[in-house]
């Protein structure tokens, strides 16, 4: 498939790790340019601004899915690094300058991080149709502090078809986070496209 038809149901499309590996890093050297700017992404600017009012100016923060770095684009001062399923995606990040360190790593894996090393994990895009559902939580809960903040984006669909909202309770109840706070979101601003319109969800709760 031709670099520049890749679009939004493609990503809708992916099943499991591999796929999405293997899409976006087709996708990557355009990623930008075709979905970011073309279809007038912002969710990545909202979830960062919610992030930001939650956490220190010397917060660690790790950004999961980060891609290219358009979450980072809105974090800039404060320390960020980068953890992705795809290496192309994240050497365009690497250009921009805005991580600490960039890894190249499974969220439905165990991670190559140590204990209580994060601050904050923000999430966009990355909890939506056919990438990352809720079993990553508990390597995410171990590689960040008691308080920890987490802004994770995902849409509707998802929350009530993957198992989020479960998970979440479940966490919940078992003392391992705050009760979840959420936020609605745009997603898109000022482009004409088929999902124009829609909302995003954002999951907003700390560590215990």
């Amino acid at each position: 498939m031709p670099l520049d038809t890749y679009d939004l149901e493609d990503a809708y499309d992916i099943n499991g790790p591999e796929e999405a590996r293997q899409m976006y890093g087709s996708w990557a050297a355009t990623y930008d340019e075709s979905f970011g700017k073309g279809w007038g992404y912002i969710a990545p600017r909202e979830i960062a601004a919610i992030l930001r009012a939650e956490i220190s100016s010397d917060a660690a923060i790790l950004d999961i899915g980060a891609g290219t770095g358009l979450v980072a684009e809105h974090l800039r001062g404060q320390t960020v690094d980068a953890l992705d399923i795809t290496p192309e995606m994240l050497d365009i990040a690497r250009t921009k300058g805005l991580y600490r360190n960039l890894m190249v790593d499974d969220l439905t894996k165990m991670l190559d991080i140590p204990d209580a090393s994060y601050d904050a994990v923000i999430s966009c895009g990355t909890f939506t149709h056919g990438h990352v559902g809720p079993e990553c939580f508990p390597e995410l809960l171990r590689i960040t502090k008691p308080g920890a903040v987490f802004a994770c984006g995902t849409i509707g669909p998802v929350l009530d078809g993957v198992g989020f909202g479960s998970e979440l309770a479940r966490m919940v109840a078992h003392g391992k986070i705050t009760p979840v706070s959420w936020r609605d979101i745009p997603i898109y601003e000022g482009k004409d496209h088929p999902h124009a319109k829609d909302r995003g969800l954002v999951m907003v709760f700390r560590k215990l």
